[in-house]
């Protein structure tokens, strides 16, 4: 039986970069922003459907506009719980399609909304990433070349990260200060450990 654990955390806590440590041990890794990304580019009725929401714009030289998208979803509550009405049951369904063909001991999915979107329901475990805010909030100005409040638009969008730390079944610190690899090693055990246990 193959174990499927999900990675989740806030904006600029890490969830991709834990994720590519345990694709190194082996472990086959779901992404769940790339495979949405890959189903509104290839799902025909998707694609009308989100036109039709957003306006002719939404797709450029037959690429999907991100950037367009996110600047109505991000003000716009109502549009931000369509897009994911749309996009959400498709992504769960192409993961669960994924995750049955994986051989290995546990296969990973890597999402930031598993408790907003209920995936954590077709989940065995969850791994949270935290970080403290500041340092969230410093990586993914960095990373998206975008202002401290765009960034805290973003977070205000997700669940607080107490809470959603709370609900995870394990915990990795991602604060520059705890060495994370050696924690990643000691929870592969651990999970390859409950592999054995759930035969």
């Amino acid at each position: 039986m193959t174990l499927r654990i999900g990675i989740t955390g806030g904006i600029g806590s890490g969830k991709t970069t834990v994720a590519k440590i345990f694709e190194t041990l082996r472990v086959p890794v779901y992404y769940a922003d790339d495979a949405a990304r890959r189903i509104m580019h290839e799902n025909k009725q998707l694609r009308q459907q989100l036109i039709q929401l957003f306006g002719p714009e939404t797709y450029q030289d037959n690429q999907l506009n991100r950037t367009h998208i996110s600047r109505i979803v991000f003000n716009n509550a109502e549009k931000l719980a369509q897009l994911n009405s749309l996009v959400h049951p498709l992504t769960i369904a192409d993961a669960e399609a994924w995750m049955q063909q994986q051989r290995s001991p546990y296969v990973i999915k890597e999402a930031a909304l598993i408790f907003e979107s209920d995936v954590w329901k077709h989940l065995d475990y969850v791994i949270g990433v935290s970080a403290p805010y500041a340092l969230r909030l410093q990586r993914a100005m960095q990373r998206d070349h975008i202002s401290a409040a765009q960034v805290e638009a973003r977070m205000h969008k997700q669940m607080d990260e107490a809470e959603k730390m709370k609900r995870c079944n394990f915990v990795l610190i991602n604060d520059e200060q705890v060495l994370l690899i050696p924690q990643v090693l000691a929870l592969h055990e651990k999970l390859l450990h409950l592999t054995e246990a759930a035969l």
